[in-house]
């Protein structure tokens, strides 16, 4: 066990130093992340050990999956128009994940609830984005300054929440804001209604109470700081998502899914049964608990926790009384309209249009540059060169 302890200790410095993280007299002092591309910098060791992880998988599927992604060739502006289709196939689920993975910054798996949405561009047949929203963090000081909320309103009313966990569009359509345009569509009253068909008849965990489901807010936290996405995004005048604030920089993510398991089988053989008691709305809650008794159980400090990305945290209500019905001050949301046919005829006109005229790099865009088996056997040369 003595054996098992030391290395578990030594790859757990040895990945963290490998990010960036300097040990100072016990302490764990973060890498300097001054702008968006260290951030993506940070994350990059990351996202290679998920791909090495994934390889097999990758290297089996990629054919059948690259040609959802379009060429900018293959793109017309003028004829775009988005469908949302719910993740509900192996094959859906597939595309999902192999577009999430193209991503400079790991994305999370989501916890509890989830409802995930591929959004295609009619007019080719080609994916434009990803669409997922799961349960909120149920501790997220900002948010809940925001609402108003005391921890029985909390409690109570926190099933009525989503967080958009992954959220945003593949090349080539970022080039043309694509990310706006599902950031616009997840407030949809398509999105609204199909969470009412998903969760209508189900008791919530906290509280373990069945109740009409009514999502009236939707949570984003940016993943490289401050957001370029969220800000100053209208529909029809009206202010789509709001910041509330900041994130304080703790978190797990910096400990990968194999150090995670690595925790948790060693604080299992330690007789901690915080491991099996993973509940509904606690999903990062608990997986923070387990690093950070993993950590006390290897002699090492809680703030190794720390990784220093400050987050930007946004709300986007879609009810007028969203906060009145969150505080249980009010029986019924009172929706904002939008269809999906009605944010993108906007979408069209403000963003999509005026941005193929000015800035045509997506047309140079091919999708054999996605390919992640060239990302993967890059990565290999360069560990063994």
């Amino acid at each position: 066990m003595e054996g098992e302890f030391v290395q578990l200790r030594d790859s757990l410095l040895e990945w963290l130093q490998q990010q960036g993280f300097q040990l100072v007299e016990g302490r764990l002092v973060p890498p300097p992340l001054h702008d968006k591309d260290t951030i993506r910098l940070f994350h990059a060791a990351q996202r290679q050990a998920k791909l090495q992880q994934l390889k097999a998988w990758i290297e089996a599927h990629e054919n059948q999956l690259l040609p959802y992604f379009a060429n900018g060739s293959e793109v017309e502006p003028e004829h775009l128009y988005p469908r949302l289709e719910l993740v509900d196939t192996p094959q859906k689920a597939s595309l999902f994940r192999y577009a999430s993975l193209t991503w400079s910054v790991p994305v999370s798996n989501g916890y509890g609830r989830r409802m995930r949405f591929l959004v295609f561009d009619e007019s080719n047949g080609k994916l434009i984005g990803l669409l997922a929203l799961g349960d909120p963090v149920y501790n997220l000081r900002v948010r809940d300054d925001w609402i108003g909320w005391g921890v029985k309103q909390k409690n109570e009313r926190l099933w009525h929440v989503m967080n958009a966990y992954v959220l945003g569009a593949v090349p080539p359509y970022n080039f043309l804001l694509g990310g706006k345009l599902i950031a616009l569509l997840a407030t949809s009253e398509e999105v609204r209604e199909r969470f009412s068909e998903r969760y209508a008849g189900q008791a919530s965990v906290l509280g373990q109470r069945v109740r009409e489901p009514h999502l009236v807010l939707i949570t984003a936290t940016s993943a490289l700081g401050r957001s370029s996405l969220y800000n100053r995004l209208v529909w029809n005048g009206r202010r789509v998502f709001f910041s509330v604030g900041f994130t304080q920089g703790w978190g797990h993510f910096h400990f990968d899914d194999g150090l995670f398991d690595q925790l948790k089988a060693f604080l299992r053989a330690q007789g901690d049964r915080e491991v099996e008691r993973y509940a509904y709305g606690q999903g990062p809650n608990w997986r923070f608990r387990v690093v950070r008794r993993g950590l006390s159980a290897l002699g090492l400090r809680g703030d190794w926790l720390r990784h220093g990305i400050r987050r930007e945290v946004y709300v986007a209500p879609l009810a007028v009384n969203a906060r009145e019905f969150l505080r249980g001050e009010a029986e019924q949301p009172i929706y904002y309209a939008g269809t999906v046919a009605e944010i993108f005829a906007y979408f069209r006109e403000r963003w999509l249009l005026p941005r193929a005229l000015r800035d045509t790099r997506y047309l140079a865009f091919r999708r054999e540059d996605l390919q992640l088996s060239r990302v993967v056997q890059t990565d290999i040369l360069l560990e063994s060169s």
